[in-house]
């Protein structure tokens, strides 16, 4: 089942399942509150409309909160360790039994698929990171997913590892979409899920990186546990579950760059504005 949130005729957002209209009074915050196992017959129960016809949101709700985890690949430990001038800390996070966790956005700064990313003003390496992102009920159940991207300022964070909100949390760094693909974590196969990416510079594939789930330190569970060990997120939450395609050193986003990520059957794709 795939959730999609529009703008509607009246001018409002408005959910969709499979292209059709939800009921106009059903949001993702009532949605979340429901255990997973009656998530799918409580959809399968709403009345649909017809096809929504305004135009794709963000697929998350203005007061939700996106959450982040980092390391998870061992590709991102080595990125992260040549970027850094603490390089220890990212070996150290990488076998730890704690995760890194981090606050990357809330809802209403989320944008959705063909909606523009930013980089920073003040930074000079700028880096997309698609990342397969949970969607997590109240009950710390993984109830679904969609495709995100962590666009972060690779040389702020490696300045000084305390940078790290800097380098990741600013207008226009999270995107996620296109929807929500809903059901359990099995039937969607997301320990093994392919994650692609693909940035596009004037007419031609400036570069390419594609990777699976399957190739994670962690696991999901362990991830959600430590988010929510301590937390309560009674409208649910989203966790980007870290990357594992990261481009090299001398490659940096440009405004007018289309970046697409594919994650599963899903692509999120967006173009980078001009710096403010």
């Amino acid at each position: 089942m795939l959730l999609t949130r529009h703008e509607a005729p009246d001018g409002g957002p408005r959910w969709a399942l499979d292209n059709r209209w939800l009921p106009a009074r059903l949001g993702l915050d009532r949605l979340l509150q429901l255990p997973r196992a009656q998530l799918g017959d409580f959809l399968r129960a709403q009345p649909l409309g017809g096809p929504p016809d305004g135009k794709l949101l963000a697929p998350i709700e203005p007061a939700q909160e996106v959450w982040a985890a980092g390391v998870t690949y061992l590709r991102s430990r080595q990125a992260r360790e040549a970027e850094s001038s603490v390089k220890d800390v990212y070996a150290r996070v990488y076998d730890a039994p704690r995760p890194e966790l981090f606050f990357k956005a809330v809802g209403w700064r989320v944008a959705g698929h063909q909606q523009p990313i930013r980089v920073r003003a003040d930074s000079r390496w700028n880096v997309p990171e698609p990342e397969l992102t949970l969607v997590i009920n109240s009950a710390r159940e993984i109830v679904g997913f969609c495709a995100g991207n962590d666009v972060s300022s690779r040389d702020i964070e490696g300045e000084n590892p305390l940078y790290l909100p800097q380098a990741k949390v600013y207008n226009g760094s999270c995107a996620l979409g296109p929807g929500l693909l809903i059901g359990d974590p099995d039937t969607l196969r997301l320990p093994d899920l392919p994650i692609q990416l693909t940035i596009t510079r004037g007419a031609r594939a400036a570069w390419q990186g594609e990777i699976r789930t399957a190739q994670m330190k962690r696991t999901f569970e362990d991830l959600v546990e430590h988010l929510a060990r301590e937390l309560d997120f009674p409208r649910g939450v989203f966790l980007l579950t870290g990357t594992g395609i990261v481009p090299p050193s001398d490659f940096s986003l440009l405004p007018g760059d289309v970046v697409t990520i594919g994650v599963g059957p899903l692509t999120l794709q967006n173009r980078v504005a001009g710096s403010s």
